[in-house]
């Protein structure tokens, strides 16, 4: 038989269980408040996001905020900036996680650049866009890091 003292530990741990429990419940539930689900989203939103419907759920929060703010800015963008957010959100959606780890790096090591180097690399985008698709392919498998899509377009 267990004495009371540890009758009485027992019985405080159980309720130091019990409330760190109900604790992470209400933690949870208005967690979830902040981060919408594709269900709770308006309709207006999932228009703009319809690329992303299959996975909006498992997007991590600061995925889905920038996400969000895409779509609220979505409405004041012209035809032609509405129809390449379209595409972006289209191709992202079509690639496994590398690949989007690998755009993120990539487009971080872009970021910091100087304007001149910037310059530069859009230009060489430039030149290498006018090349025949022959060319391109070529250009690809010698240096796939180098030739690989990147999103250098204004």
């Amino acid at each position: 038989m267990k004495s009371a003292s540890q009758q009485l530990a027992v019985l405080v741990c159980g309720l130091s269980l019990f409330a760190s429990l109900i604790a992470g419940v209400v933690y949870a539930e208005e967690g979830a408040g902040n981060e919408p689900t594709w269900a709770h989203l308006s309709d207006q939103q999932r228009k703009v996001l319809a690329p992303l419907s299959a996975e909006w759920d498992t997007l991590r929060p600061w995925q889905r905020e920038k996400m969000l703010d895409i779509a609220q800015d979505y409405p004041k963008m012209n035809a032609q900036r509405q129809a390449l957010i379209q595409k972006r959100l289209m191709e992202w959606s079509r690639m496994t996680p590398f690949e989007r780890e690998n755009a993120r790096k990539k487009y971080q090591q872009y970021k910091s650049l100087t304007p001149e180097k910037k310059q530069e690399l859009r230009n060489k985008w430039l030149e290498y866009q006018k090349l025949p698709e022959d060319k391109r392919e070529a250009l690809r498998k010698e240096q796939p890091d180098i030739y690989g899509r990147e999103d250098l377009e204004n």
